[in-house]
C-alpha cells in the first residue's frame, strides 16, 4: 500500500526560498560609469589665447530651436521640415519605437501570466480510463504561472531594456540634430553660391562692356585684334566658371530636397539676397558639452546596458524557480465538463539549475564582459570625439576670422586698382594686359572672400553641432555678415 504525505505549500517553499534569497546576493548590480575627467576649458579658450566675446541678445530664443540666430526665414522653415519629414529621423524614431516594445516585453516578464486552455483527446493504455480500451478526456480551465525573480535576472533584463530605450532616445535626438545641421550647412552653401554666382556673372557683364571697348578701339585702328581676342577668351572663360557655379548649385539644392523629404523634381529654392546672420556662439565648458550632446548621452546608456547585460548571465549559475496554478474541468464525457463534481485543480513549484552545460555559460559570461569592454571603449571614445569637435570648430572659428579680415583688405586693393587700371586704360595710359590681370585678380580676391565667409558660416553651424544643439540660457546675438565679436586677451 502507498502512502502519500501532502504537505502545505507554503510550509515545503519557505526553506527553498530562504535558501535562494541568500545565495542571490551574489548577483552584480548595475552602477553608473565613471565618466572621464574633462578638461577644465577648451585649448581655443585658455589663458592668453584670442576668445570671441558674446554680445547680449537682442531677445530670447527658444531652447534648443538654435537655428532661429541666424534670422533667415527660409533657413527656419528647411530645418523644420526637416525635422518632420526626413527619412532618417522618421528610421530612428522608429527603432526608438521597436526599443520601448523591447521593454515592456522585458516588464511583462516580470507579471504573473494568466491564460486560458481547452483540449479534447482521446487515447489508449494502461493509465486510461478504460485500461486498453481508448477513451475520451476533456479539460478546460485557466492557469497562472510566476517566475521568482530571487537572483535579479528579469529586473536585469528590464534595466537592460529600459537602458536600451534611453539610448536610442539619445540616438533619435543625435539623428535629428545631425539631419538639422546638414540642412543647416547645405542651405547656407547653396546661398554662399547665390552670392558667388552673382560675382562671377557681374564680372562677366564687366568684361562684355570692356569688349565692346576694345572692339571699338580695334575699329577705330587704335590697338590689334590680339587685344581683342584676349578680352573674348575672358569672357567665355569666365562664363564657364559661372556654368560651373550652376551645376554645383543644382547638386546642393537635390541633396537639400533630400534632407527635408522632398523629391528632386519638385523642389526648389528661389534666388535671393544672401542675408543670413553670423552669430557668436560660446562654447562653455567642456564638462557641459557631456551633459548636452545627445551622442555621449547615448554611448554612456549602451555603456550602462551592457554592465546589466553582464549581471544577467551571470544569475545563469543559479536556479530558476516557478510556481504554476491551474484549475478547471475534466472529464472523459463533454456533456459533464461544467459540472462542479468534474472540477479539478493543481499547484507546482519547478526549480531548475544546470548542472554540466558544456562551458556554456562560461562564455555567455565571457561574451557579455568583451561587450560591456567594447561599449567602455566606445563611450570613451565618443567623449574624446565630442571635445574634439568643439575644439576644431572653435580653432576654426578663430582663424578664419583673422582670414576674413586679411581677405577684406585684400579685396579693398584690388577693387582699388581694378578702378585705377580701367580709368587709365581708357584714356591710353596702360595696357589692356594690365586691366584684365586687374579684374581677374578682384575676382579672384572677392570670390576668396565669399568663400571664407560660406566656411565661417559651416563652422558656426558644426560648433552648434559639436555642442550638442544648444549652448545654455545665453543664445549669441545674430549679426550681418562679420561677427561682432572682438578678440582679446
Amino acid at each position: 500500500m502507498t502512502h502519500r504525505f501532502i504537505f502545505p505549500l507554503r510550509s515545503a517553499l519557505l526553506p527553498l526560498v530562504a535558501a535562494l534569497a541568500i545565495a542571490g546576493c551574489a548577483s552584480a548590480p548595475t552602477q553608473a560609469p565613471e565618466p572621464l575627467t574633462p578638461p577644465s576649458q577648451f585649448k581655443e579658450q585658455a589663458p592668453g589665447a584670442p576668445r570671441w566675446v558674446a554680445a547680449a541678445p537682442a531677445e530670447a530664443q527658444a531652447r534648443g530651436a538654435w537655428w532661429l540666430v541666424f534670422g533667415d526665414p527660409s533657413l527656419t522653415a528647411l530645418v523644420e521640415r526637416a525635422g518632420e519629414h526626413n527619412t532618417s529621423i522618421q528610421e530612428a524614431a522608429a527603432r526608438l519605437a521597436q526599443a520601448h516594445a523591447l521593454l515592456r516585453q522585458a516588464d511583462a516578464d516580470r507579471l504573473p501570466q494568466v491564460g486560458l486552455n481547452a483540449s479534447s483527446s482521446r487515447q489508449a493504455g494502461a493509465n486510461t480510463v478504460g485500461g486498453t480500451s481508448p477513451a475520451a478526456l476533456h479539460t478546460a480551465g485557466a492557469s497562472v504561472s510566476y517566475e521568482l525573480d530571487l537572483f535579479g535576472r528579469l529586473a536585469g533584463a528590464s534595466t537592460a531594456a529600459a537602458l536600451d530605450a534611453q539610448a536610442r532616445d539619445a540616438l533619435l535626438q543625435s539623428t535629428r540634430l545631425a539631419v538639422q545641421t546638414d540642412t543647416a550647412q547645405t542651405y547656407l552653401a547653396l546661398r554662399a553660391l547665390d552670392a558667388e554666382i552673382a560675382l562671377v556673372r557681374g564680372t562677366v557683364d564687366a568684361y562684355q562692356d570692356t569688349l565692346r571697348l576694345t572692339e571699338r578701339r580695334f575699329q577705330a585702328g587704335d590697338i590689334a585684334e590680339l587685344d581683342v581676342e584676349r578680352v573674348r577668351t575672358e569672357v567665355a572663360s569666365t562664363e564657364a566658371d559661372a556654368f560651373a557655379l550652376d551645376r554645383r548649385r543644382a547638386a546642393l539644392e537635390h541633396a537639400l530636397a533630400a534632407l527635408v523629404g522632398d523629391a528632386a523634381s519638385s523642389f526648389s529654392v528661389p534666388v535671393t539676397t544672401w542675408t543670413t546672420a553670423l552669430p557668436t556662439i560660446p562654447a562653455g565648458v567642456p564638462a557641459t558639452v557631456l551633459t548636452r550632446r545627445p551622442d555621449v548621452s547615448a554611448a554612456q546608456s549602451s555603456l550602462m546596458a551592457a554592465q546589466a547585460r553582464l549581471g544577467v548571465v551571470r544569475t545563469a549559475w543559479f536556479p530558476d524557480i516557478a510556481l504554476t496554478a491551474n484549475g478547471g474541468y475534466a472529464s472523459t464525457d463533454i456533456g459533464d465538463l461544467l459540472k462542479w463534481s468534474s472540477r479539478a485543480w493543481g499547484v507546482s513549484a519547478l526549480l531548475s539549475l544546470p548542472i554540466f552545460d558544456g562551458g556554456r555559460r562560461d562564455a555567455a559570461v565571457q561574451g557579455a564582459r568583451a561587450q560591456l569592454d567594447a561599449a567602455g571603449a566606445s563611450y570613451r571614445g565618443q567623449v574624446l570625439v565630442a571635445f574634439r569637435e568643439v575644439e576644431d570648430q572653435l580653432s576654426s572659428l578663430r582663424l578664419l576670422h583673422d582670414q576674413a579680415e586679411a581677405q577684406a583688405r585684400a579685396v579693398r586693393s584690388a577693387q582699388s586698382a581694378t578702378a585705377m587700371s580701367d580709368t587709365r586704360y581708357r584714356n591710353g595710359y596702360v595696357s589692356q594686359l594690365d586691366l584684365l590681370d586687374a579684374r581677374r585678380s578682384e575676382l579672384s580676391n572677392r570670390r576668396q572672400a565669399l568663400q571664407v565667409r560660406a566656411s565661417q558660416y559651416d563652422a558656426t553651424v558644426g560648433l552648434i553641432r559639436s555642442l550638442g544643439g544648444d549652448w545654455g540660457p545665453l543664445p549669441a546675438i545674430p549679426t550681418s555678415y562679420a561677427l561682432t565679436g572682438h578678440r582679446r586677451n
